[in-house]
């Protein structure tokens, strides 16, 4: 049996329990009498873990899977804390420090990636989307709070965190890979040219202040007398998410960005700002399984005003404001306690953003170890540089405009 499907496997049985409560949980609707059913249902199995199960269960481990399932059904990106986690966690907060510069939430059970920072330790290991976590020196992932996670890959600058990584997407078995803890620097927006005198703009990160860079980017392409944009968000997962909507104002002259609301919180919408708009041209947006954040509100409110073909992959998902829920004990939840929605009512943690026009990305085969068996040639060939097909496709779309 393969790591992979054991993952699999084993998520099932958490998220087993997990879903017992789940109605429970969010279910406003249900009457107290439909809430103790559930509560009736998830303690009887617990019941029969501890009696029927072929060994004496670790009933802590068995409560805290049930914990970790509960909350990666419903948010991906959730963490229940301990009392002495907490207490790291508040202590983490306020000192900085070094870290390898990947973007995780929950996955399988276990600590997923959801995108690494360009040129950070974790890109050039070639960490990326769908990749899993199963061990952070040596300590298994597995209902492990993403808050603790994050905190065991920071550290002095120049220190190693070794990992043990699934790649899932090519199916392979679990590989060792260290890395070295740095100061992590976040690109500058980068523009790169393209044919027809068409630009394009990379922001890889959505930090606070970041749309001042794009602004000052987007005016030195208008001095130059560009008039078509292609807006490169891929594998953008870092930042504020508040920054996406300061970030889509620079296009749109009019209309709806986004809105947020929770349960506790009333609606609140964001519109563009005439005043804040300043490029008016033809714009295309690039999009991938690794855009989340800030760069998905950003893509959404192009798209749903019509603004610019959204060109790509559906996005990870995660555009929510998330606090720290104390428990008396000392512990603590961090959820999700608003979400942002697009301009035509979905939310996008929940939904991701689908382009107007969907191009999968090539996938690179070069790590692959499918064929070790296959007789190497007689000189090697330096590999080709893979086509970008979804960057072809949107000035193709821009070319017609």
């Amino acid at each position: 049996m393969t790591r992979g499907i054991k993952i699999a496997i084993v998520s099932l049985s958490t998220l087993l329990l997990a879903t017992l409560m789940i109605g429970t949980l969010l279910g406003g609707n249900e009457t107290g009498e439909d809430a103790y059913k559930h509560f009736a249902v998830f303690t009887e199995v617990v019941s029969r873990i501890k009696s029927d199960y072929v060994e004496e269960p670790d009933m802590k481990a068995v409560t805290l899977g049930a914990l970790n399932g509960l909350l990666e059904s419903i948010d991906p990106y959730a963490s229940y804390l301990s009392a002495d986690q907490y207490k790291q966690y508040l202590k983490s907060k306020e000192t900085k420090k070094a870290n390898v510069g990947l973007i995780l939430s929950r996955r399988f059970g276990y600590v997923g990636v959801v995108s690494s920072i360009p040129d950070s330790p974790a890109s050039k290991a070639s960490l990326t989307t769908g990749d899993v976590l199963e061990t952070i020196n040596g300590v298994a992932t597995r209902d492990m709070p993403l808050a603790y996670a994050e905190m065991l890959l920071e550290g002095e600058v120049g220190t190693t965190v070794d990992l043990t990584v699934m790649r899932v997407r090519r199916g392979t078995e679990a590989q060792k890979v260290s890395l070295i803890r740095e100061a992590v620097k976040l690109p500058a927006p980068m523009v790169r040219s393209s044919a027809d005198g068409i630009a394009v703009l990379q922001v890889s990160t959505l930090e606070s202040g970041k749309s001042k860079q794009v602004a000052a980017k987007l005016a030195e392409l208008e001095k130059q007398g560009i008039k078509k944009l292609v807006l490169d968000l891929r594998h953008n997962a870092f930042g504020v998410t508040a920054e996406g909507i300061t970030l889509a104002n620079l296009f749109l002259e009019k209309g709806k960005i986004t809105y947020q609301q929770g349960q506790r919180m009333p609606r609140e919408d964001s519109e563009a700002d005439p005043s804040k708009a300043v490029w008016k041209h033809a714009v295309a947006v690039l999009v991938n399984r690794g855009t989340a954040g800030g760069a998905e509100i950003a893509a959404s409110a192009l798209m749903d005003n019509k603004r610019a073909e959204v060109v790509g992959e559906r996005t990870y998902g995660d555009a929510a404001v998330r606090k720290a829920v104390t428990m008396d004990d000392g512990s603590a939840v961090i959820l999700s306690t608003s979400k942002y929605y697009s301009a035509n009512g979905k939310a996008i943690q929940d939904n991701g953003v689908t382009p107007s026009t969907v191009v999968a990305e090539l996938e690179d085969k070069s790590g692959d170890d499918d064929d070790d068996d296959a007789p190497a040639p007689a000189q090697p060939a330096a590999p080709a540089a893979a086509e970008d097909v979804q960057l072809k496709k949107a000035v193709e779309l821009l070319n017609k405009k």
